[in-house]
């Protein structure tokens, strides 16, 4: 069968109009070949919430935001989900708006309730939060501190104003005279330390022998420590209290008069003969020294031996004034 103009025309048009809904709807994000679901959801405030935003389930994009009108009746915000998922949705899941970061626009987030088996049919009305995001919560954060410097500028400001009122003109000129010489002070302090690291410089190799000196006496107090460490001081301070016990003992018994030693301090008797037996000694060290041929007698031509003769008092009282 052979078309005429008019057909041919026809066709041409209604492909065109076609073609142009199609693309229409194409740069309105919609896909007219997709199966979508449309919900609403009612908002007192979209702020931040651009046209063709994404619409996200656990982080996964499931569709877009598809216009925002405004409600007559109530004066809220109508906001139309374009949503294309196999995902069970409930009625009473809630859509959320958030902001993803600081540079991205705002988003939309389904939150399932998976509790309630009643699905969601096409344009039904869901529940809608706006959710703070992290540049809200950082305003929020911001204000109480602004709040504090604002006081505390204020409080600053009172503070200078008191110590202006405070110092006067005599009060400010001591305390730059008291600034001058802590600063004359502090360039004295200055130059005592630059004396004070140029005697160092000097006597360096002093204070290095110094060191090594106090070096060599520590290793050897150290040699000095080992050698009484293994010395068996413990063993030998024993034996000496044992001396000394035993030399306590001696003295105690000779105190007590025992033993000879003890005698001869405490035994009168003992004393007197002992004197009486030396005066005796030297008497007769006397008489040797007198009358020696009474003791030595040497006869060469057989001479008879001479008869003892006893030393009197008298030969013994002259014989010690000589």
């Amino acid at each position: 069968m052979k078309l005429t103009r008019e057909i041919k025309t026809a066709i041409l048009v209604i492909a065109s109009i076609l073609l142009f809904i199609w693309g229409y709807s194409f740069l309105k994000g919609r896909d007219l070949f997709s199966n979508y679901k449309t919900f609403y959801v009612m908002y007192d405030n979209v702020e931040g919430l651009a046209p063709s935003a994404p619409i996200t389930l656990n982080g996964l994009v499931i569709g877009k935001l598809n216009g925002i009108t405004i409600s007559e009746t109530t004066g809220k915000l109508v906001v139309e989900l374009q949503v294309k998922t196999d995902f069970p949705i409930s009625k009473s899941s809630s859509a959320i708006i958030y902001e993803p970061g600081f540079i991205g626009g705002k988003q939309i987030a389904i939150e399932p309730n998976l509790a309630d088996s009643q699905l969601a049919e096409d344009g039904a009305l869901l529940s809608g939060t706006v959710r703070k995001g992290l540049t809200q919560k950082l305003g929020d954060q911001l204000v109480p501190l602004q709040e504090k410097i604002e006081k505390l500028i204020v409080n600053a400001d009172q503070l200078i104003t008191g110590i202006n009122n405070v110092l006067d003109t005599k009060a400010q000129a001591d305390l730059k005279s008291s600034l001058a010489d802590l600063s004359q002070t502090m360039k004295q302090f200055n130059k005592a330390s630059a004396s004070m690291n140029s005697i160092l410089d000097q006597n360096k190799g002093q204070i290095k022998g110094i060191v090594t000196n106090f070096d060599k006496i520590s290793g050897n107090f150290s040699k000095i420590s080992d050698s009484i460490n293994k010395a068996n001081i413990a063993k030998t301070i024993r034996n000496l209290n044992a001396t000394l016990g035993k030399v306590n003992t001696i003295i105690s018994g000779m105190e007590a008069g025992q033993g000879t030693m003890g005698k001869l301090l405490k035994d009168d008797a003992l004393y007197d003969n002992f004197n009486d037996t030396s005066k005796e000694l030297e008497l007769l060290l006397q008489d040797v020294r007198l009358h020696p041929t009474r003791y030595i007698n040497v006869s060469v031509f057989g001479k008879k031996d001479k008869p003892y003769v006893a030393p009197t008092a008298k030969d013994t009282i002259s014989n010690t004034d000589k």
